[in-house]
C-alpha cells in the first residue's frame, strides 16, 4: 500500500489520490451536503465552510432544511431543483448507502463519504453505476492540500 492510498476490507482501495483529487478538481463546483444544518458543532457546518472557501458551491441537505452559509437547504437530494455534482455525506454507515443510492438516482458525479462513514456495499454499488467515491475521508483536510483553489 503507497502513502496515498487508504485500504479497508481486504484491500480494496477507498480513497486514493487519484479519485480524491479527481472529486475536488474536476467533478464539478456544486457540493449537496447531507446532514448540514446550521448547528456550529458539527463538523459538517465546519467543512462547508472550508468548501466554500475553495470555491465551492454548498447545498445544505437535512430534514429542517434550513438555510446554512447563505445556501437554501433542502429536506433530501431529490428535493434540489438543479444539478448536483458531488454528494458529500455526513450520516452514520448506517444510513449512508441509502444516501448513496440516491445520489445515484438524481445523476450526481461523485460521492464523498466523511470520516468514520464507510459502507463497502454503497461503495461497490455507487462504483458500479459509474461515480467516483471515496469513504472515510475528509474533504476540508484534502482540498488544501491541493494547493491554490480546487
Amino acid at each position: 500500500m503507497s502513502a496515498d492510498e487508504t485500504y479497508t476490507d481486504g484491500g480494496r482501495p477507498y480513497a486514493d489520490a487519484a479519485t480524491i483529487r479527481r472529486i475536488l478538481r474536476d467533478s464539478g463546483d456544486t457540493w449537496a451536503v447531507v446532514g448540514l444544518s446550521g448547528n456550529r458543532s458539527r463538523a459538517a457546518y465546519g467543512v462547508a465552510e472550508v468548501l466554500q472557501r475553495f470555491g465551492k458551491r454548498v447545498v445544505p441537505v437535512h430534514p429542517k432544511a434550513e438555510t446554512v452559509h447563505g445556501e437554501q437547504g433542502y429536506a433530501s437530494l431529490a428535493d434540489i431543483p438543479f444539478p448536483v455534482d458531488v454528494v458529500d455525506v455526513f450520516v452514520n454507515s448506517e444510513l449512508a448507502g441509502g444516501v448513496a443510492d440516491e445520489a445515484v438516482a438524481v445523476g450526481a458525479k461523485a460521492v464523498w463519504f466523511q470520516l468514520g462513514v464507510v459502507d463497502p456495499d454503497a461503495y461497490g454499488r455507487t462504483r458500479a453505476a459509474g461515480l467516483d467515491m471515496v469513504m472515510d475521508r475528509c474533504p476540508a483536510i484534502e482540498i488544501p492540500q491541493l494547493g491554490g483553489r480546487a
